[in-house]
């Protein structure tokens, strides 16, 4: 075959290409049969007849007569056997190559509909297997897809939101500055440079929370001792605490197994957890525990758990399920003067996810919340 001709073949349809291979095989596969069975057939029949002469037959004057009988029977039985054979297996290569062809045009129509932004499109199942799991893979990855694609609408209305109200504030002040309706006096200003410190987090934690789903935050992992950085947020947070607010407890061993943590980022994740438990936790009592998993039911997993529970305004179970999701804050606490961005739980989160651990949460509307996660043992 030429170089044109494999050009011309490589730029034909799949289902052509299919045919055609299919119809050359047959075609090698008769025209073998019929060379061998015209070569050796005749020759088979003489020999046939002189074994049966050599048993007393006589066929010395009918040999001739009996060998074209033969051959003639032959022929016709070799043309007709090639014109239904060719048509019958022309025929089934034709449908056999529909079929294969068929989910695959199907699937080039869904994925042009998905690329268009139908995302909501899902290929049919298949009864070709490998089709079939092209099928489930395109599926699973068109259900990722939309999932990235609602997170990035929701995460852009998020976002508009959050950025709403500071640049509103900023730009009403900076408008009354600017028509003298309001004196420039330092409250003004502090005003102001409160806004853009808040505009600033914003940034810096959509910074970070990138990172961290991304997986470009720096982690380094190492043994650490968890105990001291317990004792000096305990210390830390104590200072913070009016004489009618919460009382600071740490409720751990005085030992404490090593674990394999960034002790930085232990250490920004429990800043979240012990800020909000302030935040909405105006009297009762904030306690910190740690305690290895032998304490508990799964002894057989090495962990450390850390647990920061409040005796908060808490959450309730509708609300649970939507903690750890970027700018959801429950709406009793959703109020400009707590100054957070909505998405620390989310960081904290992916934290210590890229630390081998997992954060949980428990809660009751009007009890308070315990947030706990675990970090693997050295």
């Amino acid at each position: 075959m030429s170089k044109d001709n494999l050009r011309r073949m490589k730029s034909l349809p799949l289902a052509s290409r299919l045919f055609f291979s299919h119809l050359l095989v047959m075609i090698v596969g008769v025209g073998s049969l019929v060379i061998i069975g015209k070569l050796s057939s005749p020759r088979l029949f003489v020999l046939h007849l002189q074994q049966l002469e050599g048993r007393g037959l006589t066929l010395r004057f009918a040999r001739t007569y009996l060998v074209k009988g033969f051959e003639t029977a032959w022929n016709r039985s070799t043309f007709w056997s090639v014109i239904v054979g060719t048509t019958a297996a022309g025929g089934l290569s034709y449908w056999i190559s529909k079929r294969i062809v068929q989910p695959l045009t199907q699937i080039e129509q869904i994925t042009q509909q998905f690329a268009a932004g139908q995302l909501d499109e899902r290929l049919p199942p298949s009864e070709i297997p490998e089709i079939n799991q092209l099928a489930n893979s395109f599926n699973r990855m068109a259900v990722s897809l939309e999932d990235v694609e609602q997170r990035r609408r929701d995460l852009v209305s998020d976002l508009t939101h959050e950025l709403r109200t500071p640049l509103t504030v900023l730009r009403g002040y900076l408008e009354e500055l600017a028509d003298g309706q309001i004196e420039p006096t330092p409250v003004v200003y502090q005003r102001l440079a409160k806004e853009t410190r808040r505009l600033e987090r914003l940034i810096n934690d959509l910074q970070e929370l990138s990172k961290a789903e991304a997986g470009y935050l720096p982690i380094k992992i190492g043994s650490v001792n968890i105990r001291p950085l317990l004792e000096s947020l305990v210390e830390k947070f104590a200072d913070q605490i009016l004489e009618d607010g919460p009382q600071l407890h740490l409720d751990c061993p005085e030992q404490l197994p090593i674990v394999l943590a960034d002790i930085d980022r232990v250490e920004q994740v429990l800043v979240n957890l012990l800020g909000n438990a302030l935040t909405y936790t105006e009297s009762g009592s904030i306690i910190i525990r740690a305690w290895t998993e032998s304490e508990g039911a799964k002894a057989f997993i090495p962990r450390l758990w850390i647990a920061v529970t409040d005796t908060g305004i808490g959450l309730s179970p509708e609300d649970l399920p939507r903690v750890f999701e970027r700018f959801w804050r429950a709406e009793k606490s959703r109020n400009q003067h707590t100054g957070g961005t909505g998405i620390g739980l989310a960081i904290s989160q992916r934290l210590i996810e890229l630390q081998g651990g997992e954060i949980e949460v428990e809660s009751q509307l009007g009890v308070g919340s315990t947030f706990r996660f675990y970090l693997p043992l050295a």
